[in-house]
């Protein structure tokens, strides 16, 4: 694992997070530093505040790096995202269930040579770096081999990731099928193997109820009582056809959600991709679980899978946590920024209240980190945290330089910055307390 042991620092302004910008007035939850140092060595943050209380302070044989004229934040959390489908991404004209089947599988299907794997693993991994995102909850396929290459580019970065194999018994390709208990096998070497080793963190991963029996199900959930700290992710509610195909499936359930929670899939750790089409009674069930809502906009208008009610979800009498998420291939993007600038438009057309920057930001960085309950770990500036920042550039282009060149505060950028912004406008990226990119 790559880690910088010897004390370094950045110098420049930065924005952390000292509350949450739904429940506060979100300029009350932002903490500015104009001109600010940030101490890291062995891979954390040991300190950070102003440039001139701390300069002094600093041996002068720690390197500092300065990215003046930039806005240093937390780096990006994607909470749900599937690198195998990169091969795909920009796949024409279908909703979810039949563009699965045209070029989803097919596509994954060729994980089952680990080289390949290997290959577009280190590509994923490099474009999440090129947009500034340095963790991610991330599906595999249905090759134990996938998630091993997967977790063994992330681990040569230093990157803290979570991920995990798809299980998926029926209703796919014969190449794509597991059993349940090859997937459970599976699921318990790769634990064994990746969980907690290092950085790298595991997630129990059915596709979604479709393509799981309940045996299935119900092993995936005692992997989970088996591991208590490790993570469930699958799909929820994303689109109507699907809901319809689970409900035929699962006659004798409530609701979608109500299929996971009879195979205790529903926790503290669990996310859920979409979450489009939910009841009251299902976010009153993910509120008091403590559950996650990865909301995945460029993918939901791409697919035309419909809308996600963001301000409903995090109501303050019975909030939900909700990340962000770029989805791909059904997504349209690896970049957050462009996530934030559609996740923006999407709380327009559903009716809701008009998602803030600063709101969008912590959704990305603090906000996925309370969710994902590592915010011991990561999502913040502050001494004990670990070292992973992304540097961005509010004049990157001529459009975004003009428009930046107007605004009052730092605060004022970050709206520029998520609609105009995308991969150019991240200066550099820096993960364990190292420089793992700098844009050309």
């Amino acid at each position: 694992m790559s880690v910088s042991s010897a004390k370094t620092a950045i110098r420049g302004c930065y924005i952390t997070f000292k509350g949450n910008p739904f429940m506060v007035p979100p300029e009350e939850s932002l903490s500015v530093e104009e001109d600010g140092l940030i101490v890291m060595e062995a891979g954390r943050i040991t300190d950070c505040g102003p440039y001139a209380a701390l300069a002094p302070k600093l041996d002068k044989a720690v390197l500092v790096t300065h990215y003046p004229d930039s806005i240093i934040s937390a780096g990006f959390i994607d909470t749900h995202v599937h690198y195998p489908q990169m091969p795909a991404i920009a796949s024409w004209g279908q909703q979810l269930l039949p563009w699965l089947e045209q070029y989803i599988f097919p596509t994954e299907a060729r994980f089952d040579d680990s080289t390949y794997a290997e290959v577009v693993a280190s590509a994923f991994l490099d474009e999440l770096l090129q947009n500034g995102t340095t963790t991610a909850a991330v599906y595999c396929t249905v090759h134990a081999q996938s998630v091993d290459a997967f977790f063994r580019q992330s681990e040569k970065r230093g990157t803290r990731m979570i991920a995990g194999k798809v299980l998926m018994d029926r209703n796919a390709p014969d190449n794509l099928r597991d059993t349940a208990k090859s997937g459970y096998d599976d699921s318990t070497a790769l634990i064994q193997r990746w969980h907690n080793k290092g950085r790298q963190l595991y997630a129990v991963t059915p596709r979604f109820a479709i393509t799981s029996t309940p045996e299935q199900l119900e092993m995936a959930g005692d992997l989970l009582t088996r591991h208590s700290d490790v993570f469930m992710q699958t799909h929820l509610a994303e689109n109507m056809d699907e809901i319809k195909a689970v409900s035929s499936l699962f006659p004798e359930s409530a609701s979608y959600l109500d299929v996971y929670a009879q195979a205790g899939l529903v926790g503290a750790r669990s996310i859920f991709g979409h979450g489009i089409y939910l009841q009251e009674t299902d976010f009153q069930h993910c509120h008091h679980a403590g559950c996650t809502l990865a909301h995945c906009p460029t993918s939901n208008l791409f697919l035309g899978s419909g809308l996600f009610k963001l301000f409903d979800a995090i109501r303050s009498d019975r909030p939900v946590h909700v990340g962000l998420g770029t989805d791909v291939g059904a997504g349209t993007t690896l970049s957050m920024l462009g996530t934030m600038g559609e996740a923006y438009k999407v709380s327009l057309m559903a009716g809701g209240e008009r998602l803030q920057a600063i709101q969008a930001f912590w959704l990305a960085t603090a906000g996925a980190a309370e969710a994902l309950k590592l915010d011991t770990k990561i999502g913040r500036i502050a001494p004990g945290i670990e070292a992973d920042l992304c540097i961005l550039d509010p004049a990157a282009t001529p459009m975004l330089a003009q428009r930046t060149a107007h605004c009052q505060a730092v605060q004022d950028m970050l709206f520029p910055l998520m609609i105009l912004g995308d991969d150019r406008s991240v200066k550099a990226t820096w993960v364990n307390g190292k420089a793992v990119y700098e844009r050309p």
